[in-house]
């Protein structure tokens, strides 16, 4: 298994627009093949960092998501969602092993 770990810096004053973009992900995710642990908004400390988990089977199936992300209806348009808001203002991707008992 492979577990991609998103951090994001978003506009604080858009945490709504983004919660909203969050929660078409984990669908999207989900229904390609994946398994989201969810998006982790701002609470108490930074206004403007954001997570993100989501795990899939190996690396190929990440691969193949990302490829087939490209060609998608429903992510071609929350990309383009996130492109017209500007909600995000950066973001770093970090892939984790699980060690699991």
């Amino acid at each position: 298994m492979i577990t991609c770990h998103l951090k994001y810096q978003i506009d604080p004053y858009q945490i709504e627009a983004f919660e909203h973009y969050s929660k078409l992900w984990i669908g999207i995710v989900n229904r390609m093949g994946g398994t989201h642990h969810g998006y982790f908004l701002p609470a108490e400390g930074a206004s403007n960092v954001a997570y993100c988990l989501f795990s899939f089977p190996s690396l190929s199936d990440y691969e193949r998501y990302r490829k087939e992300s490209e060609t998608d209806p429903e992510c071609i348009s929350t990309f383009a969602l996130a492109q017209e808001k500007r909600f995000i203002v950066s973001s770093e991707r970090t892939f984790l092993r699980p060690v699991l008992d």
